[in-house]
């Protein structure tokens, strides 16, 4: 069960409806901004006593929030479709204010209550594989127009997003359309000696990530159909990172 709540800022009043513009201060005080509380409620295996239900609260933590969060992106995911919104995003562990794991009675944990719950401090960011080295001087080349970002990069983040939300389907057809953009874009890219064998390695994997996408057009994926695609993914965030490493003058 999941129950959604709107926390904290006061109303903000509009004023007429033929206003659009009003004065602004000079040196405006912070806008208070809403918070949303989303609680995640596991019905179907109750605890038998409240000894049963510390000794788990004991014992839960990260494993636990991720599963939660998990149930929380499906259903804004469900949301952002319904709504046709493209800006509605998933929620990641460390944009949550506060994240709580307990165990209540009746409609207590619905109300942000608890019998008994502990605070999880955000762990240290566990750095991606896929991240590229050296992100700040990355940026700044991007920003002052020294790089520019490759389409497969993109993709293949969005790509990296579905597998990781469990939309195989998505995720594999995703994966073909970065596939074919790191080929053609890391053969022209300045770095392209560099990555001589990255490339044909990818290009290995296009027959077998084509023959995934068109299952994913026809319903779910069988595990060969899925490993096919997750392992290409793996290849391109593997060709990008030497392409970063290429480019900053290591290779």
């Amino acid at each position: 069960m999941l129950v959604v709540a709107t926390l904290g800022a006061p109303e903000r009043r509009r004023g007429s409806s033929r206003r659009t513009k009003i004065d602004a201060q000079v040196e405006p005080e912070p806008t208070p901004v809403t918070t949303g509380r989303a609680t995640v409620i596991t019905v179907d295996q109750p605890f038998s006593d409240e000894r049963e239900a510390a000794s788990w609260l004991t014992a839960a933590g990260e494993d636990e929030l991720e599963h939660d969060l998990a149930v929380l992106n499906r259903a804004l995911h469900s949301f952002r479709m319904v709504s046709a919104d493209p800006y509605l995003a998933p929620v990641g562990r460390h944009q949550l204010l506060v994240a709580r794991i307990g165990y209540g009675v009746g409609d207590e944990v619905a109300d942000g209550l608890w019998t008994q719950a502990q605070e999880l401090m955000v762990p240290e960011r566990r750095q991606r594989r896929a991240k590229v080295l050296a992100p700040q001087a990355r940026l700044a080349a991007l920003l002052g127009g020294r790089d520019h970002p490759l389409a497969c990069e993109e993709l293949a983040l969005r790509a990296r997003l579905d597998l990781d939300q469990g939309r195989d389907r998505e995720a594999a057809l995703q994966v073909l359309v970065a596939l074919d953009a790191a080929i053609a874009e890391l053969a022209n890219d300045p770095t392209a000696p560099a990555l001589a064998e990255r490339l044909d390695e990818l290009r290995e994997y296009r027959d077998p990530v084509a023959a995934a996408g068109q299952a994913a057009l026809e319903g779910p994926l069988n595990e060969d159909e899925r490993a096919a695609a997750v392992t290409a993914l793996e290849r391109i965030e593997a060709a990008l990172r030497a392409r970063a490493v290429a480019n900053a003058g290591f290779a």
